[in-house]
């Protein structure tokens, strides 16, 4: 079974830092594609960013403040985010391909972890 299980999310203020992890098991996590997504309230799912071999993908409004990153030896890919702002303040989710093992582009036929909660005080 596969599963992935995100952490690290919680109240921050404004301008500071968190770093998400995401352990994933049940795949061949090296292999694989991994992504960083988010869902504020209201609005549509968005991916921020997305690792696959030597390729990298940010959202444009999170360019220069959040990077993917990921250990392949512990099964962990992570989320660095610095100087976060109020519309950073969203339920974070990290997912990988169950097919296509390289895709960044998932939907909601991809594997998915439950989503840690990251808000933002102004």
């Amino acid at each position: 079974e596969v599963q992935l299980v995100e952490s690290g999310g919680g109240l921050v203020q404004a301008g500071g830092s968190l770093r998400l992890s995401c352990v994933g098991s049940g795949f061949t996590f090296d292999d694989h594609a991994m992504a960083w997504f988010r869902q504020a309230p209201g609005k549509e799912r968005e991916r921020v960013a997305c690792n696959s071999g030597t390729y990298y993908a940010y959202a444009e409004s999170v360019k220069g403040r959040f990077a993917i990153s990921r250990d392949n030896a512990k099964n962990t890919a992570y989320l660095q985010m610095n100087n976060l702002q109020a519309e950073d303040t969203a339920v974070y989710y990290c997912a990988a391909p169950n097919y296509g093992r390289g895709r960044c582009a998932l939907d909601d036929n991809d594997y998915w972890g439950q989503g840690t909660r990251v808000t933002v005080s102004a």
